[in-house]
């Protein structure tokens, strides 16, 4: 790239946790952060529209890729550019040069703390050029888990799950992609994170051998179900996810507060239906575990089943 790059401020984030609107500075673009649905007990009428109208004018932008009831309703609004994850498995890919130039520059740039996420800060810094041959492949195959990243984007999606909560992490990925990976004393940080990862994958493995297969009549005929709740040592929860469907056509995973329901990107199968909810991916959703009963019912499991875990 032969125009120097300007930098906005950086705000992580997730759709049930946006960042004070008072705190973001000057015109603002979203990137990769989904509309909230009722999945996590607030929706978007009290998570993501009252951050919408707080911003105002101030919103310059808004490019996500995750299906939701109301995409159709900022349809015709051109700060929004909206898509299933059918139509875009990832992020990045439709942060392109046309988009960047059409929303203009922004002073702030949220985004969500994934490498999708993270991938696409980087590219909007970009003007909308990858920050790599490859980053919006390998982006895509991190975020659907289908196919495999090249070694490049391993090494940035090891380091993410090894540190999820590590904001100055997030930081150092955003500027080595921006730059174009040019300074490569940035991948030790990276790498350092990255490191950490073998021992939390062990106990992932050890974990998964408690998964109960339960079979089932509805959707899918099968469902592997755990309970984590007990154990809050680290584990990895994408790859426990990825072993459960490696054992039925759906995993199932309850930790404290939360249950998490997963199935292959291109199984068919869409949670958001199954279990009504407004928005999300099809195939990843997370609930309050007060709804066990109702995702085991929904789903066609037996009574006994039911019963035996609830």
């Amino acid at each position: 790239m032969n125009a120097p790059l300007l930098y906005p401020a950086l705000a992580f984030a997730s759709p049930r946790k946006l960042p004070k609107v008072k705190e973001l500075k000057g015109r603002v673009v979203v990137l990769d952060i989904a509309f909230a649905s009722e999945a996590s007990g607030k929706g978007f009428d009290d998570i993501t529209r009252p951050f919408i109208e707080q911003l105002g004018p101030r919103l310059a932008g808004w490019v996500d890729h995750h299906d939701h009831v109301l995409h159709a309703k900022y349809k015709l609004d051109p700060r929004f550019v909206l898509a299933t994850k059918a139509e875009h498995g990832a992020c990045p890919e439709m942060v392109t040069p046309d988009v960047v130039a059409r929303i203009g520059p922004v002073d702030t740039v949220v985004c969500h703390n994934d490498f999708d996420g993270l991938c696409s800060a980087a590219k909007w810094i970009r003007q909308g050029v990858e920050p790599y041959p490859g980053a919006d492949a390998d982006a895509r195959a991190i975020d659907t888990r289908i196919g495999t990243p090249s070694a490049i984007g391993a090494r940035f999606d090891r380091a993410l799950r090894a540190r999820p909560r590590d904001l100055a992490l997030f930081g150092i990925v955003v500027r080595h992609l921006a730059s174009g990976l040019n300074d490569a004393s940035l991948w030790e940080r990276i790498d350092e994170a990255a490191s950490e990862l073998s021992a939390i994958e062990q106990t992932t493995r050890e974990i998964a051998m408690r998964y109960a297969i339960v079979p089932l009549t509805g959707p899918a005929p099968n469902v592997a179900f755990l309970e984590a709740t007990d154990l809050h040592g680290r584990y990895d929860k994408t790859l426990l996810l990825l072993m459960g469907q490696a054992r039925a056509r759906i995993a199932m995973v309850l930790d404290r507060d939360t249950l998490t329901l997963a199935a292959p990107f291109d199984s068919g199968l869409d949670f958001l239906s199954i279990l009504g909810l407004s928005g999300g991916m099809p195939t990843l959703v997370s609930i309050q575990k007060e709804r066990l009963r109702e995702a085991l019912e929904k789903l066609g499991a037996a009574p006994a089943d039911v019963a035996r875990l609830m």
